[in-house]
This record gives structure tokens, C-alpha cells and sequence, in this order.
């Protein structure tokens, strides 16, 4: 079989996120909410999934590219009757001393060769596939309805074309503006391409103000843009993924619904942006995380809705699912589990607005107060077993990594506690960060010289990778390269590609690699001084990136296949991570 790649891009203004097939379809994009049903959803159902393309007649090819430094993407499709592109945004630009990210797709077409012929389909749906919206034309507007809200395409295309789906030719420049809720209510041609213009110039600031280094940093800019757009700017969540149920191998079952929260995801993506000078996202994450820590009561949950609900019950819908694969699920069960690891992500998540004098935001709620509410919580949990950072359904163990924020929490208490001079604070911490070190070291087998996924398990767990990364284990140590080597000899693939586990959980056994354990298995080889080695395996896990530099979750180690939602905001914090890694280490000039 041929790889399998997903062949679409993103667009986004930290409201929306819309994926933009290379046939020029939307494939997927949930209005109002990044959590909410889709409008258009092909990538889950061909005849309900609905559709917003604009194809040509007959047999055609196309090719897909981002305006440099920009979140604005470019289709170019080539017909025997001609060439045009379609330039796909959301707006997004400071105005009136905020942003403006409206609810708002904006599809400008160019020709750019011959007299194409042209159909425009416009076939929004509501609930899931379950609801086709209802087409009334006005003078210059299709609007649809059957939801709460109208959903609204301006145009300056005629409508009986886009009524009767019929093709017309494409003779000079067209607008395509799709709204929910308020429509564009402004001169069509002018507005958009003022807001094109607004938009790109606004990422490209946002990229100038970003600090890379001088390696990698084609890749680094592609995975700052994609990360940025998955933060809903309007409470500070940070999502996972902008898809559900796209299966982490075909026919695997494990098809997941990544559109909420994570804590531990937070952390990850936190620390990524904080590497490129950018706090803003980590000062919105917080006003999340405050709302979050007023209403959970005796324990925090893994993952929430982007809104802090923490009510996300799974269920099943009738959909034919991504390559027929079964079943399409919304909402996420592993809200339910217990993940202990979170209270200290949280804790180390935030320590930056404590210690950290380049930001300017400092938290106002009572830091003593918050700090000791978590500590107590880690105190609480301390002998018990959880779920683990991999969510298994039905398996309770007492995990390494668990332990290991336990003791990483404890150490940025310890700094905070520092901070605001509390000394029983601090002392609460000490004792905390000396029994996680205990539950670790419980977790060494002694003959194989490793650290193992669980007390008393006999497993291999590519998060043991973080023991040298957090430099729980000093990386110059003996021990440190005896459990890396142990690693590698069990969970590493050809190409730098690495396993989470080999064991089986639930579903059987992993069919899979993880991207980002194999990002964190190159910021380990450039942590420990083998920078060369950290460089190769970078420089393959590149190759699994898309036509556009997007990465998924998943890729099949047999064929280079991506699987799992897509683009995976922990893969690209992977790779931003990994590059940090290695520049600290290279450290030359530019002009060497």
C-alpha cells in the first residue's frame, strides 16, 4: 500500500480551525466552537460530512503552500482550461486595541491562467451530518439555516451558479466570504482583501517577535504557527488536536476525540512557546486555569472542555468514519480517570509567572494559598494508582512519570515558596520531592540497569525519557546512559521513530510509533552530548511531516504512515522542543 498522508492544511484565527484539502474542500471545520459540531466534516463522512469546494471541470492537479511566515494558505489547481488558486484565511489582526478573529472563512480566487470552468459547492450541515441546512438566496448572500445561528456565504460569484451547482467560467478574481452568526456587513471585495492583508501582516509580526535560533528554523516557524492557532483565545485553552476519532492505525479502533484540554498537553505546549519568547499564550492559559481551580473541588481532572467543563461524557455517533474506520466518538471518556501526573504539570506550567522577570503578568490569586491546595493534593495521591499519561481504560499502576511530577511540581514549589520567602511551604515541598524520589527509585530494575513504566512492572516506557530530560538522572551519569540504552534497545525504530510501550493495553498491542516520544528521545541525545546523532534522527522525523510541514500523532514505523488526529499540537511541540535542544548545544555563530 501506498504511505498514507494527510492531504490537507489549516487555517485558523484562535476561534476556528478549518482544514483545506489540496482539492480545495473544506474537510473539516466545527462552528462556533473548536469542540462543537462540524459545519463541514468530509474527513468523517463523505455524503454527510458536507462540502465547500471550488473544483474544475474534468481532470485536474493542484498544489498547496503557505504564504511565508503566515497562517494564509494556497491552493493552486491547473486544468486543461486553465490556472487559478484560492487564498484561504481566518481574519486575524489587532483592531480597536484587541483582536478581531471572527467566526468568519474568507476564500479569495485568482486566475492566474486561461478561462478555467469552475464549480462552487457549497453544502454546509449541523449536527454532526445529521441536519443539512436549508439554502435561502438574498441579493449577494446564500444563507443557511437550521441552527441556532445563520450561517451566511457573501459572494460576488452569481448564486444560481452556487444554487444549481453548476459550472461557470472563471474570468476574472472572485470573493467568498462564509460567516456564523454576524455576516459580513461591508463593501465584499475591498473588506476582504484588506483583511488578507491585515492578516498576513499581523503573522508575520508575530513571527518577527518570536525569538529562534538560527537552526531549524523552516521547521520551528511552521510549528509555532499551527501550535498558536490551537489555543481558543477566548478563555486560554489549549487543544490537543481540532479533529476526532482519526485512528491511530487504520482499523485500530482507537479513534479519540482530541478537541478538549489537557493539563499535561499544556505543559508541554507551554514550555515550547517560552522557549520562543512568547508569554501572552501562558498568561491566557492561566486566567483558564484560575476558572478551572475555583470550580474543581477534591480533584483535578486530565483533560477539560475548552470552556473548563468538566463534564465530557463519550459517545458514539452514526458516521462512516475516516476510511471507514469505526467508531466516530465525541467527547472523551479519559475525563473520567485518574492521572495524577497533572498536579505537578500544573505546578511547573506556572512557575514561569513567579520566577520569570520578563513577564509582566503575575498571578493575583494568593499564591501560598493555590500552591499548598496543590501540594496537599500530590500529598494525597501519593500512594495511589493511576491511569498514566497514556490513559489506559481498564489498567492501574503506580507509574514512574506519575512520580516524577510529583517530584518536578515539588521542585517548582520549592522555587515559588522561595519567591514569596514561605518557609512552611517550602518545607511541605521538601518532604514531597524526597518521597517522589523513593516511588522512582522503586520503579529501577536493578539487573536490566532501567527504569520501568510502574512499581513493579516488568515494562518499557518511552515517558522514562523525561528522567534525563528533567534531569531527574544528571545526564552525564552512568546510570542515565545504562536506561537510555535500555530504551533504545526496546522501543526504538528504524529512522529515530520510537514506541510510548510494546506491551498490550486495552485495545491489544500499539500498531504505531509516537511522534513526540521520539522528539523527546532527540532533545535526550542532545541533552546527553551526542548532538550528531540528535541532528540525524531530527533531520528523519522531518520526513514524516505532510506536503505542508504539518505533523500527525501517530506514524507507522513499516511505512512512514501518519495516523491519529491531525496536526498534533504534541508533535509540533516536539519539534520546537527538539530544535531548542540542539541549538543550546551547538551554540556557533550564524556565520558558521
Amino acid at each position: 500500500m501506498a504511505r498514507h498522508v494527510y492531504e490537507t492544511g489549516i487555517i485558523g484565527n484562535c476561534s476556528y480551525i478549518a482544514h483545506v484539502h489540496l482539492n480545495t474542500n473544506i474537510e473539516w471545520l466545527c462552528w462556533p466552537r473548536f469542540d462543537s459540531s462540524f459545519i463541514f466534516g468530509g474527513l468523517l463522512d463523505r455524503s454527510r460530512g458536507g462540502e465547500f469546494s471550488i473544483r474544475p471541470q474534468g481532470e485536474f492537479t493542484s498544489r498547496q503552500y503557505y504564504i511565508d511566515n503566515t497562517n494564509v494558505l494556497v491552493t493552486e489547481i491547473s486544468s486543461s482550461q486553465g490556472r487559478y488558486r484560492v487564498i484561504d484565511f481566518a481574519p486575524r489582526f489587532v483592531q480597536y486595541e484587541r483582536y478581531f478573529k471572527p467566526l468568519m472563512l474568507v476564500r479569495k480566487i485568482e486566475l492566474l491562467e486561461g478561462r478555467p470552468l469552475i464549480k462552487i459547492t457549497c453544502r454546509p450541515m449541523g449536527n454532526y451530518g445529521q441536519i443539512a441546512l436549508h439554502p435561502y438566496k438574498g441579493s449577494n448572500h446564500m444563507e443557511y439555516h437550521g441552527l441556532s445561528d445563520p450561517v451566511r456565504l457573501t459572494t460576488d460569484v452569481p448564486l444560481t451558479y452556487i444554487d444549481e451547482n453548476k459550472h461557470f467560467v472563471l474570468n476574472e478574481n472572485k470573493y467568498l466570504v462564509l460567516t456564523y452568526g454576524s455576516p459580513l456587513e461591508a463593501p465584499l471585495q475591498h473588506t476582504a482583501d484588506y483583511f488578507l492583508e491585515k492578516t498576513i501582516e499581523y503573522w508575520r509580526q508575530w513571527i518577527q517577535t518570536t525569538g529562534i535560533e538560527n537552526i531549524y528554523q523552516e521547521e520551528v516557524i511552521r510549528s509555532s504557527l499551527a501550535l498558536k492557532i490551537h489555543q481558543f483565545e477566548d478563555t486560554g485553552a489549549i487543544i490537543a488536536a481540532s479533529t476526532t476519532s482519526l485512528p491511530e492505525a487504520n482499523g485500530s479502533g482507537r479513534n479519540w476525540d482530541y478537541r478538549y484540554c489537557w493539563l499535561r498537553d499544556a505543559y508541554y505546549i507551554l514550555q515550547a512557546f517560552n522557549h520562543i519568547g512568547h508569554f501572552e499564550e501562558l498568561e491566557r492559559y492561566f486566567h483558564f486555569f484560575e476558572n478551572i481551580a475555583v470550580s474543581s473541588r477534591e480533584r483535578f481532572q486530565p483533560l477539560y472542555s475548552i470552556t473548563g467543563e468538566s463534564y465530557l461524557p463519550e459517545r458514539e455517533i452514526d458516521l462512516e468514519g475516516y476510511l471507514g474506520n469505526k467508531p466516530v466518538r465525541i467527547g472523551n471518556q479519559a475525563a473520567e480517570q485518574v492521572q495524577n501526573d497533572t498536579y505537578g504539570q500544573i505546578l511547573v506550567s506556572l512557575l514561569p509567572l513567579y520566577v520569570d522577570n520578563r513577564i509582566k503578568y503575575r498571578a493575583r490569586v494568593n499564591a501560598a494559598e493555590w500552591v499548598s491546595n496543590i501540594l496537599h493534593k500530590i500529598e494525597a495521591v501519593m500512594d495511589e494508582p493511576d491511569a498514566g499519561l497514556w490513559e489506559f481504560r481498564n489498567i492501574r499502576q503506580y507509574h514512574c512519570y506519575t512520580y516524577l511530577f510529583h517530584w518536578a511540581g515539588a521542585c517548582a514549589a520549592i522555587k515559588m515558596a522561595d519567591k514569596i520567602k514561605h518557609k512552611s511551604l517550602r518545607q511541605l515541598a521538601l518532604k514531597l520531592k524526597k518521597r517522589a524520589a523513593e516511588k522512582i527509585e522503586q520503579c529501577y530494575d536493578p539487573q536490566r540497569r532501567v527504569y520501568t513504566e510502574a512499581i513493579g512492572s516488568k515494562h518499557l516506557d518511552a515517558s522514562t525519557l523525561q528522567l534525563i530530560l528533567m534531569n531527574y538522572l544528571d545526564p552525564r551519569s552512568q546510570r542515565a546512559k545504562d536506561h537510555l540504552r535500555c530504551l533504545e534497545q526496546h522501543l526504538k525504530a528504524e529512522d529515530g521513530l520510537f514506541y510510548r510501550y510494546k506491551h498490550e493495553d486495552d485495545f491489544g498491542k500499539p500498531e504505531t510509533t509516537f511522534l513526540v516520544t521520539a522528539f523527546w528521545y532527540v532533545e535526550v541525545l542532545a541533552h546527553m552530548g551526542r548532538v550528531k546523532e540528535a541532528q540525524e534522527n531530527f533531520e528523519q522525523l522531518m520526513k514524516y511531516t505532510n506536503h505542508l510541514g504539518l505533523l500527525s500523532e501517530d506514524v507507522d514505523a513499516r511505512d512512514g504512515s501518519q495516523w491519529g488526529n491531525f496536526p498534533q499540537a504534541y508533535s509540533h511541540v516536539g519539534v520546537m522542543n527538539a530544535a531548542y535542544r540542539i541549538a543550546k548545544k551547538i551554540d556557533r555563530p550564524i556565520f558558521l
